[in-house]
């Protein structure tokens, strides 16, 4: 089994269908004006940098971080289900950590889904810590935001 981890335009074919799935999830457990993924346009904003992991030649995973101020927020991260276990969203959340450094930002945030439980364990090991809201958010009760300082 080939892994790679790259750079990678929202709009292929293969990241689209794993967007789709992602947004179809978020939709399906969160009202509305409680999912806050970004389209797949905003996604190819310069602000917004966005990888993908590819098994033996197929996108099977994929994240993003967009660059705020003096941090970078984590976005987009999603799974194919039947990639799981992998280890492709360590290596991605990695590799988002390694941008935000370089990209000389304070802290990586982000906004994730109550019970979304997997995702949490996966930003706890990685050193995220739970805060309150930040940038545009507003507090909710199927939001919970988390941090991790940099610098």
């Amino acid at each position: 089994m080939i892994i790679e981890i790259e750079y990678a335009n929202p709009r292929h074919s293969g990241i689209t269908s794993l967007l789709g799935q992602s947004h179809d999830l978020m939709r399906s457990l969160f009202p509305a004006e409680d999912n806050h993924f970004l389209s797949i346009d905003a996604l190819s904003y310069p602000t917004v940098h966005f990888i993908a992991a590819r098994v033996d030649g197929v996108y099977r995973a994929c994240g993003a971080v967009k660059h705020v101020d003096d941090y970078c927020e984590i976005k987009s991260m999603f799974t194919d289900p039947d990639a799981r276990g992998l280890g492709l969203a360590d290596r991605i959340l990695t590799q988002l950590e390694t941008i935000s450094h370089d990209l000389d930002a304070r802290f990586t945030r982000l906004e994730t889904g109550v019970g979304l439980d997997a995702a949490h364990r996966l930003y706890h090991r990685h050193g995220f810590v739970n805060c309150g809201p930040f940038g545009d958010y507003t507090a909710s009760p199927y939001s919970i935001f988390m941090e991790k300082h940099l610098r």
